[in-house]
């Protein structure tokens, strides 16, 4: 991808699934990384597979420290944002406890906001930088047990494109990548029934790969992008159309 070599790019949720499938696939373009993420097994892993290069910031993305450690983690700089950290806390809409709204709407939507805002402050100063979010394909026809999810990824689109607009004048483009059914280890851990019945609703017959959206998100950050804001690229098989 053209314009990624030595990039700082921070990730959010960059250890597990596909933010550490982004995290390797940005490193092999040869960027910068800022991965932030909770403790985790596999923590230990990419700091010995990427020794250079890597500032891992183990940390709960919704808390002040957290942020003031990013902050000072891209006290030089920062190219690339991917907003990729989100949890899910389901229940029916009128069995939805308050703490399961409120947990998910502070990882998925609140903390998006403070720490774009708080880097896209050092893109406006550069006059450069890429925001990518994630969103979801359940923005787009909801999912039952998911409201809170599906609020902050409806959301999310909403912002993209608002952000998009404010921000363009900065040279800072804004995007959203919605996944499908993607096979991170969760999902292939799914009675093989449930997986056949993911395969079969997308167009493609399949699931996807973390490379799949990786590779999105690489494409978005790179200059083969460059006139590209304020959309959401559906990396899904063909499943939302339109």
């Amino acid at each position: 991808m053209k314009g990624l070599k030595d990039k700082v790019v921070v990730i959010t949720g960059g250890a597990n699934g596909i933010g550490r499938e982004t995290a390797i696939k940005f490193w092999n373009e040869g960027s910068k990384l800022v991965l932030v993420d909770m403790p985790s097994l596999e923590e230990t892993e990419l700091q010995h597979q990427f020794p250079e290069r890597m500032t891992y910031i183990q940390g709960d993305i919704t808390t002040t420290d957290c942020l003031k450690q990013i902050d000072q983690a891209t006290a030089n700089g920062v190219d690339v944002l991917i907003n990729n950290a989100g949890i899910t806390r389901d229940a029916s809409f009128l069995k939805m406890s308050e703490e399961q709204w409120d947990s998910v709407i502070n990882v998925n939507l609140t903390s998006l906001f403070k720490i774009s805002q708080l880097l896209a402050t050092k893109m406006k100063a550069q006059n450069s930088g890429v925001i990518l979010n994630a969103a979801s394909v359940v923005a787009h026809y909801g999912n039952f047990g998911q409201a809170n999810y599906v609020a902050t990824k409806s959301t999310v689109i909403g912002m993209t494109k608002t952000m998009a607009k404010e921000l363009g004048r900065y040279n800072i483009r804004v995007n959203a990548i919605a996944p499908g059914f993607i096979g991170t280890a969760m999902v292939r851990n799914m009675p093989e029934k449930v997986i056949k019945m993911m395969e079969e609703k997308a167009p493609l017959q399949k699931i996807g790969e973390p490379s799949d959206i990786a590779a999105g998100y690489a494409f978005l950050a790179s200059d083969d992008a460059k006139f590209i804001t304020g959309t959401c690229l559906n990396i899904d098989g063909g499943l939302v159309n339109g």
